[in-house]
Protein backbone atom coordinates (compact mmCIF):
# COMPACT_ATOMS: atom_id res chain seq x y z
CA UNK A 1 0.00 0.00 0.00
CA UNK A 2 1.01 3.25 -0.29
CA UNK A 3 2.80 5.59 -3.58
CA UNK A 4 3.72 3.42 -5.95
CA UNK A 5 6.61 5.98 -6.79
CA UNK A 6 7.55 6.32 -3.14
CA UNK A 7 11.41 6.84 -2.58
CA UNK A 8 10.85 4.75 0.52
CA UNK A 9 9.60 0.96 0.97
CA UNK A 10 8.77 -0.32 4.55
CA UNK A 11 9.01 -4.43 4.12
CA UNK A 12 7.51 -6.27 7.14
CA UNK A 13 7.50 -10.26 6.98
CA UNK A 14 3.73 -11.17 7.24
CA UNK A 15 0.27 -9.58 7.60
CA UNK A 16 -1.37 -10.51 11.22
CA UNK A 17 -5.17 -11.39 11.06
CA UNK A 18 -6.23 -6.91 11.28
CA UNK A 19 -4.27 -7.13 8.37
CA UNK A 20 -4.81 -10.30 6.32
CA UNK A 21 -9.10 -9.58 7.20
CA UNK A 22 -8.63 -5.83 5.91
CA UNK A 23 -5.90 -6.48 2.54
CA UNK A 24 -3.06 -3.74 4.07
CA UNK A 25 -0.28 -4.27 5.70
CA UNK A 26 0.63 -2.68 9.55
CA UNK A 27 -3.11 -1.34 10.54
CA UNK A 28 -3.01 -2.72 13.86
CA UNK A 29 -0.80 -1.99 16.43
CA UNK A 30 2.32 -2.05 15.10
CA UNK A 31 1.01 -0.17 12.24
CA UNK A 32 0.21 2.62 14.43
CA UNK A 33 3.40 3.09 15.73
CA UNK A 34 4.98 2.75 11.89
CA UNK A 35 2.71 5.14 11.62
CA UNK A 36 3.85 7.40 14.42
CA UNK A 37 7.91 6.47 12.81
CA UNK A 38 6.66 7.17 9.48
CA UNK A 39 5.40 11.16 10.74
CA UNK A 40 8.27 11.29 12.52
CA UNK A 41 10.23 11.41 9.29
CA UNK A 42 8.32 14.20 8.15
CA UNK A 43 6.70 12.00 5.98
CA UNK A 44 2.92 10.37 5.78
CA UNK A 45 2.10 6.83 5.30
CA UNK A 46 0.62 7.80 1.55
CA UNK A 47 3.91 8.88 0.42
CA UNK A 48 5.78 5.52 1.18
CA UNK A 49 5.31 2.39 0.69
CA UNK A 50 4.66 -0.39 2.71
CA UNK A 51 4.53 -3.94 1.96
CA UNK A 52 4.94 -7.30 3.50
CA UNK A 53 7.36 -10.68 2.35
CA UNK A 54 4.31 -12.75 2.55
CA UNK A 55 1.28 -11.68 1.23
CA UNK A 56 -0.82 -13.91 3.54
CA UNK A 57 -1.28 -14.53 7.34
CA UNK A 58 -0.01 -17.77 8.18
CA UNK A 59 -1.55 -20.18 10.34
CA UNK A 60 -2.16 -19.21 14.10
CA UNK A 61 0.16 -16.08 12.49
CA UNK A 62 3.68 -18.00 12.75
CA UNK A 63 6.65 -16.71 11.75
CA UNK A 64 6.71 -17.36 7.94
CA UNK A 65 8.84 -20.40 7.06
CA UNK A 66 11.27 -20.17 4.37
CA UNK A 67 9.38 -21.86 2.06
CA UNK A 68 6.36 -19.58 2.33
CA UNK A 69 9.09 -17.03 2.19
CA UNK A 70 10.92 -17.94 -1.51
CA UNK A 71 7.53 -18.68 -2.79
CA UNK A 72 6.45 -14.75 -2.32
CA UNK A 73 9.89 -13.30 -2.96
CA UNK A 74 9.22 -13.01 -6.90
CA UNK A 75 6.57 -10.92 -6.11
CA UNK A 76 8.00 -8.85 -3.67
CA UNK A 77 10.79 -8.65 -5.90
CA UNK A 78 8.23 -7.28 -9.15
CA UNK A 79 7.20 -4.95 -6.36
CA UNK A 80 10.46 -3.22 -5.18
CA UNK A 81 11.09 -2.90 -9.53
CA UNK A 82 7.94 -1.28 -9.65
CA UNK A 83 8.36 0.99 -6.88
CA UNK A 84 12.18 1.78 -7.58
CA UNK A 85 12.92 3.02 -3.69
CA UNK A 86 15.76 5.43 -3.07
CA UNK A 87 15.87 3.17 -0.08
CA UNK A 88 14.20 0.04 1.78
CA UNK A 89 13.76 -0.29 5.30
CA UNK A 90 12.80 -3.88 6.57
CA UNK A 91 11.21 -4.48 9.92
CA UNK A 92 12.27 -6.91 11.64
CA UNK A 93 13.99 -10.30 10.63
CA UNK A 94 11.60 -11.58 8.53
CA UNK A 95 12.26 -9.09 5.81
CA UNK A 96 15.75 -8.74 6.73
CA UNK A 97 16.64 -12.32 6.85
CA UNK A 98 14.78 -12.94 3.31
CA UNK A 99 16.43 -9.89 1.28
CA UNK A 100 19.27 -10.48 2.62
CA UNK A 101 19.61 -14.21 2.09
CA UNK A 102 21.11 -14.77 5.63
CA UNK A 103 20.51 -16.44 8.99
CA UNK A 104 22.05 -13.33 11.23
CA UNK A 105 19.65 -11.91 13.53
CA UNK A 106 18.04 -8.39 12.91
CA UNK A 107 19.80 -7.30 16.64
CA UNK A 108 23.17 -7.87 14.91
CA UNK A 109 21.93 -6.40 11.15
CA UNK A 110 19.84 -3.54 12.51
CA UNK A 111 21.52 0.18 11.86
CA UNK A 112 24.19 -1.24 9.50
CA UNK A 113 23.48 -0.40 5.63
CA UNK A 114 22.92 -3.40 3.08
CA UNK A 115 21.93 -3.65 -0.09
CA UNK A 116 19.35 -5.64 -2.22
CA UNK A 117 19.42 -5.28 -6.25
CA UNK A 118 21.89 -2.24 -5.74
CA UNK A 119 19.35 -0.61 -3.59
CA UNK A 120 20.50 0.77 -0.16
CA UNK A 121 18.30 -1.26 2.65
CA UNK A 122 18.68 -0.34 6.25
CA UNK A 123 17.09 -3.21 8.54
CA UNK A 124 15.77 -2.31 12.30
CA UNK A 125 13.41 -3.58 14.55
CA UNK A 126 9.57 -4.18 13.89
CA UNK A 127 7.38 -2.12 15.39
CA UNK A 128 5.77 -5.02 17.48
CA UNK A 129 8.82 -5.87 19.24
CA UNK A 130 8.92 -2.27 20.20
CA UNK A 131 5.42 -2.31 21.78
CA UNK A 132 6.77 -5.17 23.71
CA UNK A 133 10.16 -3.48 24.21
CA UNK A 134 9.98 0.20 24.29
CA UNK A 135 13.63 0.92 25.39
CA UNK A 136 14.91 0.02 21.95
CA UNK A 137 12.64 3.01 20.27
CA UNK A 138 15.88 4.92 20.51
CA UNK A 139 17.99 3.13 18.51
CA UNK A 140 15.23 2.52 15.98
CA UNK A 141 14.87 6.51 15.76
CA UNK A 142 18.28 6.16 15.17
CA UNK A 143 18.07 3.93 12.22
CA UNK A 144 15.19 6.11 10.56
CA UNK A 145 17.62 9.29 11.06
CA UNK A 146 20.36 7.46 8.85
CA UNK A 147 17.21 6.68 6.52
CA UNK A 148 16.42 10.25 6.21
CA UNK A 149 20.52 11.63 5.92
CA UNK A 150 20.32 9.42 2.80
CA UNK A 151 16.53 10.73 1.37
CA UNK A 152 18.10 14.28 2.57
CA UNK A 153 14.81 14.60 4.52
CA UNK A 154 14.66 16.85 8.15
CA UNK A 155 12.25 15.64 11.37
CA UNK A 156 9.27 18.59 11.30
CA UNK A 157 9.70 21.01 14.28
CA UNK A 158 7.40 20.68 17.16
Amino acid sequence: VGDPAARLLFVGGGPGFDEDRLGEPFVGRAGQLLDRMILAMGLSRPEVYIANVVKCRPPQNRTPNPRETISCLSYLGSQIDVIAPEVIVTLGNTPTRTLLDTLAPISRLRGSWQSFRDIPLLPTFHPAYLLRNSGDKGLVWQDLQQVMARLGLQAPKL
